[in-house]
């Protein structure tokens, strides 16, 4: 496997031929209405039209899709592409067809005239694009027609499916790799998410890819602000955050049905349009949830884990995690769903030291292997939680990448100095420490004590208790009343006291024991701190920050007025078509009109997103709301460095912000820049 990895974007071997033949950039602006590609894009779709196997690892926004939907319209034949959601294939086909592409799905929705009419289409080489369930595809009689076809290439999307190591693993996906048998010479084009090294191992063994060239793309996501907040009151915390962004829409990630229940019935009798997404409920209702959240007809869905995969809906501004994934590695793809479409989104956690027992509960049902893995991963989410770093630093490291530029020297040698992120709450509002020595003492005192006396030690909420002085049966049992540590914290909460102990964990003073029960010892460095009495600088416990920084990697200015008439334009015309309002266009190239003031097709073409069918197909509409827009309300102009100033009063005419632009460009002032 030759490796390409996305902070060195230079394929490692020689360049073919055909990428100086083939125009790329023509196509993409004519189907998609983009200009450019995003990082990596180009070099996995060359290799693609080249014939090679690829193994793509892209996360979420950062335009799977399009490597191999690109591709499809370059070259004769038919692309089926494998997609595990009945959702995401409609999805997906409506928007290509809005464009103009002629892409097509077969599955379980359509009805039996339907689905002979797509087949005549496929027998006819009427489709570019075939999406299909992996379940269908290696149907006997299914492979049997579609060996009549000229199949150009498969896309195997959400590929980690396939590899037991992964977070989703699905047994059907295991089938795919007897496509390599029926038809062995057409190429295969791997796409995932999230996957460790060893389930990108597994993905190229078990789908035998011929020595594939794999793409590493950042696991970055500029656009995304991380928080944690304290749990404290949650229900009155989640409708507060939710009524300070009334027109946003957002996803509550809640660990049960129940919970997942209550939430939406409670918000929609508090005026928050809401609907629960959970395994207990009926297919049909969960697609008529489904759709009425991808349609805007619902703000908010609260959903188990059960709803995420594929869903490939842009303008999710915000995830809030009502309760503590059990990973990082799902923490990270349930985030992922917020700002797809690359403008600034926030991703919420509240945290709770009892939400850590509920999942310390669950992970004892479990067989004692799985068990002893789940805590070593509920650990790491834990100290997610409670870190002082940068959230961004440690969830890139947690998939083995470095923050861009997360350090730098002095003078060349000095030591590392921390950067800011500037989008996560530790490294916008840093957290208050204060000297903890007192308390740190009093817990390693404690520890030690107990194990002491006893020759092994107990968990940390048996500590607490004892340090608070509490009269609880255990330690009437064991004596631990009779401790000199006994009742020497009662100036603490319980969860201030159970704080500590983590962070003293992190600090790696403290350590646990697999297992069960999960006991506490000290550590050498811990024994040693407690004898010379070292200083121990502790974190106070997280400050709720209810605003993000207004200015974020992603964020467009723009006139908010004209964006809002667009978006009821938009709405409007989506219905009328029975598609999700992003199918006609994103929030992103929205924007860019409430920016750039668009005045006939032409300037129009250059918005992002707007390509030759849709200019067909929408260009009159939005022109026409643009110029009424600014019949009757001062037009404002945004060059580089920020907003250029009108005076108030003054109406701009579409005729004088064409000059002022043709002016600023003329100048070198104007920059074309989105923000």
């Amino acid at each position: 496997m030759r490796s390409v990895k996305y902070a060195n974007s230079l394929c490692e071997t020689p360049a073919f031929s055909y990428k100086r033949a083939v125009d790329l950039l023509g196509p993409l602006k004519k189907y998609f209405g983009y200009e450019k590609f995003r990082p990596l894009q180009r070099e996995i779709v060359q290799d693609a039209l080249a014939g090679q196997d690829v193994f793509v690892l892209m996360p979420t926004g950062g335009g799977k899709s399009l490597c191999f939907q690109l591709p499809a319209l370059l070259r004769d034949g038919l692309t089926i592409v494998v997609s595990p959601l009945i959702a995401l294939m409609k999805d997906q086909v409506d928007a290509l067809q809005t464009g103009g592409i002629p892409a097509t799905y077969l599955n379980s929705t359509l009805d039996r005239r339907e689905a002979k009419a797509r087949w005549r289409g496929l027998h006819r080489g009427n489709y570019r694009m075939l999406y299909v369930a992996p379940e269908r595809l290696m149907l006997d009689a299914f492979l049997e027609r579609a060996l009549n076809w000229d199949i150009a290439q498969f896309a195997i999307d959400e590929a980690h499916c396939i590899s037991e190591w992964g977070h989703d693993f699905r047994p059907e996906y295991r089938e795919l790799k007897k496509l390599r048998k029926h038809l062995p010479d057409v190429p295969i084009m791997a796409l995932t998410a999230t996957a460790t090294e060893r389930v990108r191992a597994d993905i190229i063994k078990e789908l035998k890819l011929r020595d594939p060239r794999a793409y590493v793309a950042s696991f970055n996501r500029p656009n995304l602000t991380y928080r944690v907040v304290p749990k404290t009151a949650p229900y009155e915390q989640l409708v507060a955050f939710i009524r300070s962004r009334p027109n946003d829409i957002g996803i509550v990630s809640c660990a049960t049905r129940k919970s997942a229940e209550s939430l939406a019935r409670n918000l929609s009798e508090d005026s928050v349009t809401a609907k629960p997404y959970h395994a207990g409920l009926t297919n049909a209702e969960r697609t008529r949830h489904q759709d009425a959240f991808l349609r805007d007809d619902v703000s908010v869905i609260t959903a188990t884990i059960a709803f995420g995969m594929g869903i490939n809906k842009p303008n999710v501004r915000f995830v809030v995690h009502y309760d503590l994934p059990k990973n990082i590695e799902s923490y990270y793809q349930e985030t992922g769903r917020a700002g797809r479409d690359g403008l600034p989104s926030e991703c919420v956690l509240l945290f709770s030291p009892g939400d850590v027992a509920k999942q310390l509960h669950f992970i004892d049902e479990k067989a004692e292997s799985e068990a002893r893995i789940a805590r070593a991963q509920l650990q790491q989410m834990v100290h997610y939680a409670e870190t002082r770093e940068c959230r961004r630093t440690v969830l890139l490291k947690y998939f083995g990448e470095s923050y861009p530029s997360n350090t730098e020297t002095v003078d060349g040698h000095a030591p590392p100095v921390q950067i800011s992120c500037g989008s996560c709450d530790n490294c916008l509002q840093p957290r208050e420490t204060f000297d903890g020595t007192v308390h740190a003492q009093k817990f390693l005192s404690c520890v030690y004590r107990i194990h002491a006396r006893h020759g092994f030690g107990f968990g940390i909420g048996h500590i607490v208790d004892v340090l608070r002085g509490a009269d609880t049966e255990a330690i009437r049992q064991r004596s631990h009343n009779e401790l000199s540590t006994y009742g020497i914290g009662v100036e603490l909460k319980r969860s201030e006291w159970q704080a500590v102990g983590r962070e003293l964990l992190c600090l790696g003073l403290v350590e646990c024991a697999p297992g069960k029960f999960a006991t506490l010892s000290l550590t050498p460095a811990g024994l040693e701190a407690l004898r010379k009495r070292t200083s121990i600088v502790l974190t106070r416990q997280i400050a709720i920050a209810e605003k993000a920084p207004r200015r974020r990697a992603g964020a467009i200015e723009c006139d908010e007025v004209l964006f809002e008439r667009l978006r009821v334009l938009r709405r409007k015309l989506a219905d009328e078509r029975g598609v999700p309002a992003y199918i006609i266009f994103s929030d992103v190239s929205l924007r860019e009109m409430a920016r750039n003031y668009p005045m006939n097709s032409t300037e129009f073409r250059r918005i992002a997103g707007v390509g030759e069918q849709k200019l067909r197909n929408f260009g009159e509409a939005f022109l026409r709301e643009i110029k009424s827009h600014l019949a009757t309300n001062p037009g404002r102009r945004f060059f580089k460095g920020g907003l250029d100033s009108t005076p108030a009063g003054t109406v701009l005419t579409p005729t004088a912000i064409g000059a002022n632009v043709k002016k600023k460009v003329k100048s070198g002032e104007f920059s074309g820049e989105v923000f």
